[in-house]
């Protein structure tokens, strides 16, 4: 399976040093929030600009779409959540779940007067990231530079529980979208990457060969590799079921701070110090491989799916379909 195929023309774009990035679901668009306190919206298709703003003066750390709603979420160092319509670029108050330096997690419900319903406490320094479980949305996971990640739910202001492991802080996570896995993949400054099985609480493996703090990682939401970022600007591409390290890119724009992908896609986006490139990993089509017991293997998604088939005469009989969670 063609996994570590490379395709990076799709767009390679330098600029101030980027945050965070996001895909739009539907439109030919990567959002990209810079340390210089801009947004950018690109058309990777057409190589050009559809829109930048001035959020303001300070870094804008993160910047995702809302689609349904043709809004941009942006948050800044200046302690401010603001959210744009991005057709028109107005202001429209906030909905998201946010987390500080102040070492709080809060949330901010549209539907209530855009009032913070809730506090979340329970991290001993900076929160540098929180994400809904996708499997779970009552549940999500917060990580912060005390070296630990937390999962919570709504409707307490109290964590579940904690993972510990990292010996040094905590500045990603992610969760797997594809199967029944419970798992979750975090990156920290100790320069290494973890999954865990957030139901048994346990760390399933650790990832190990970058040489700085891990800033991105991420499922990636169509095939069955982890991907990470880490300031020693490389991106590696690892097999999410036996760890395999797959692929090392290095694009030479400095340092590593923001992956983005979207469900359907084989396209990434990597954010950096220098700049924006997306690339597009592996082929269009699954590629499938055959025994001499008629036993066809092939990749869709993130399974791995097989099937017997059994020659009766001039023609073929399926006799047993099943796939394998990869």
């Amino acid at each position: 399976m063609a996994l570590t195929r490379i395709d990076a023309r799709k767009l390679a774009q330098r600029s101030e040093r980027v945050k965070s990035v996001d895909l739009h679901p539907t439109e030919p668009w990567i959002l990209s929030s810079l340390y210089s306190g801009s947004v950018c919206i690109w058309n990777y298709q057409t190589q050009t600009m559809v829109k930048s703003f001035e959020v303001t003066d300070l870094p804008v750390r993160s910047a995702k779409f809302i689609a349904r709603k043709q809004w941009v979420v942006a948050g800044a160092d200046d302690m401010h959540i603001r959210v744009y319509n991005y057709n028109t670029m107005d202001k429209v108050k906030p909905f998201v779940l946010s987390s500080s330096d102040d070492m709080l997690i809060k949330l901010w419900d549209w539907k209530k007067g855009w009032m913070c319903t809730h506090i979340f406490e329970g991290h001993s320094h900076y929160v540098m990231q929180v994400t809904f479980n996708p499997k779970d949305t009552n549940t999500f996971a917060s990580a912060s530079l005390d070296r630990t990640i937390k999962i919570w739910s709504i409707g307490s202001p109290d964590p579940n529980f904690t993972l510990e492991g990292h010996s040094k802080g905590v500045n990603c996570l992610d969760y797997f979208t594809g199967g029944d896995r419970p798992f979750l993949i975090t990156g920290s400054d100790d320069q290494t990457a973890k999954v865990w099985d957030y139901q048994t609480k346990s760390c399933v493996q650790t990832l190990e060969g970058h040489a700085h703090n891990v800033s991105a990682v991420c499922f990636h939401p169509e095939l069955p590799i982890i991907i990470t970022g880490s300031e020693d600007g490389t991106v590696r591409l690892w097999h999410s079921t036996t760890y395999r390290l797959e692929k090392t890119l290095n694009y030479g724009l400095e340092r590593v701070w923001a992956l983005g992908y979207m469900k359907g896609s084989r396209r990434i986006v990597i954010g950096y110090d220098e700049g924006t490139i997306m690339i597009k990993i592996g082929r269009e089509v699954p590629v499938a491989s055959m025994d001499n017991s008629g036993k066809i293997i092939w990749a869709k998604h993130n399974e791995i799916q097989t099937v017997n088939i059994k020659t009766v005469g001039a023609g073929n009989e399926v006799l047993l379909v099943r796939h394998v969670m990869c």
